[in-house]
């Protein structure tokens, strides 16, 4: 079942995407087509494949997060350079909000 404009522009809603009509139009399609997609993996029988996590032996290749500290002349010039600030703390525009639409 296609998707309407209503419920591409209420995902958009939900992602704090503002789209134009066009683009609304251009989601709906490529929506559709994914979803279409979907289904047809659904149909797939998969009742005697051995789940699988990865095609290849994968290796952990993270590192473990330690802070690297820099001179004090190139800490003193971030700091200074930043245009919002308390004393040594760099203030940054928030990732996430309280706010609901």
């Amino acid at each position: 079942m296609p998707l309407s404009k209503k419920e591409v522009q209420h995902i958009a809603n939900l992602s704090n995407l503002h789209l134009s009509n066009e683009m609304i139009e251009k989601y709906r399609v490529q929506m559709d087509s994914v979803l279409d997609y979907v289904q047809k993996l659904n149909e797939i029988n998969t009742d005697n494949i051995a789940e699988l996590q990865h095609t290849q032996d994968v290796v952990n290749v993270f590192r473990e997060d330690v802070p690297v500290d820099c001179d004090s002349k190139t800490k003193k010039a971030i700091i200074e350079n930043f245009s919002h600030r308390k004393g040594d703390l760099l203030e940054v525009q928030a990732v996430f909000n309280d706010t609901e639409k």
